[in-house]
């Protein structure tokens, strides 16, 4: 039987970049520890069943040396002792395929003659929050009390997002790698990511994380776009990185979701209430989560209050999530994930023959009939 020489350095790198333990891959790699000590050596076949489970390129474990991998954009953690080493695959694999989608989305709009976009990077994070926001409201074409037009928050959750993307911006939402449900993304990596372009800016938001904080993400996103900044972020406890462009977006979402003059004016009142964050929640559309967040920025709580509720809070959405029941509408995620812009935009290209069809699959993630049935959707809800 042949066996392969591999450095044990690189194949330690693969397993901790999977983010599995020994005792994990021990069960289906009994000699990983001696493939990691160079006690021994495993047969090719092992090695490319390692590869897979660790989603690791084959040729990687043939190096000398680990590779340094690096996302393509910065990664700004709220806590950068909680910082792994690498980027895990699923992040490196979903920031890929996200760009590859804003290439052929940039080349498309310049071919169309679309011009680009002058809200990109029309700001500064020394700008003040207030300024901002307000520039931002102005593109979306939503006043300071825009939220207050929804039933819920959940309802302006849904229409803050058709608005970012009427203005240009392309948005995906999605919890897995493509359509792959077998491998979720962990927002204590990131909650979500920003690729800037003036053509075809696009936001990401990770959707294992609870849909409160995902109002809060969005805005944050948007703050990115005004300043012309691609990033990671994990945004723990919602509170931002210690690097000024993350504290300045964070300022500027905040003051975009619940404008300071209106949270002061209505705190006095609210906080005689049994429950003052779900009074205030109701009266701004967003989630009682942002509005105990903006009250700590305002210092109307302090930190120990805060985290009071913010623990409570995450409890009740655990059971919450626990008791949902499991499945849901297929096509309505599989909008969210590919976008209702970019899906609008590869369908109409393909039906041109302007885009092959195998190069759709790859953009969309969809195959086959599973892509002209969604493209059938599609083009029957945009005639209604």
């Amino acid at each position: 039987m042949t066996r392969v020489a591999v450095n044990g350095e690189v194949v330690r790198w693969a397993r901790e970049r999977s983010g599995a333990t020994l005792h994990d891959l021990a069960k289906r790699f009994p000699k990983i520890s001696e493939w990691e000590a160079e006690q021994t050596q495993p047969t090719l076949r092992q090695l490319e069943d390692f590869a897979k489970k660790t989603l690791t390129p084959l040729g990687y474990l043939f190096l000398a040396d680990p590779p340094d991998i690096r996302l393509p954009i910065p990664h700004f953690r709220t806590l950068q002792q909680d910082a792994a080493p690498h980027p895990s695959p699923n992040l490196l694999e979903t920031v890929y395929a996200m760009l590859r989608r804003q290439d052929w989305m940039r080349e498309h709009l310049i071919e169309q003659g679309q011009p680009p976009l002058d809200f990109v990077g029309a700001a500064s994070p020394d700008d003040p929050a207030p300024q901002v926001a307000a520039r931002m409201r102005k593109e979306l074409g939503v006043g300071d009390a825009w939220a207050g037009q929804h039933a819920t928050w959940t309802g302006a959750l849904a229409a803050l997002i058709d608005l970012v993307e009427q203005a240009g911006i392309l948005v995906v939402s999605n919890g897995v790698v493509g359509n792959n449900t077998h491998r979720a993304l962990d927002p204590e990596e990131f909650r979500g990511f920003v690729l800037t372009d003036d053509y075809a800016p696009l936001m990401f938001i990770n959707t294992v994380d609870g849909k409160a904080a995902q109002m809060f993400t969005i805005a944050h996103e948007l703050a990115h776009v005004w300043f012309a900044q691609s990033a990671a972020f994990d945004l723990r406890d919602m509170q931002p990185a210690g690097v000024p462009v993350e504290q300045a977006c964070n300022r500027v979402a905040a003051e975009f979701l619940v404008p300071q003059g209106e949270m002061l004016a209505a705190w006095p009142t609210a906080r005689g209430e049994l429950r003052p964050f779900d009074e205030l929640a109701r009266r701004f559309k967003v989630s009682a989560l942002v509005v105990a967040r903006r009250a700590l920025d305002l210092r109307l709580i302090d930190r120990e209050g805060f985290f009071a509720f913010y623990g409570g809070y995450r409890e009740d959405a655990r059971r919450q999530a626990e008791t949902k029941r499991s499945g849901g509408d297929f096509w309505a995620t599989q909008e969210g994930r590919i976008g209702r812009r970019f899906g609008e935009a590869v369908v109409r290209a393909t039906q041109e023959g302007r885009l092959l069809y195998r190069d759709a699959f790859v953009l969309t993630d969809l195959h086959g009939d599973t892509f002209a049935r969604y493209a059938e959707r599609l083009d029957a809800t945009s005639r209604r």
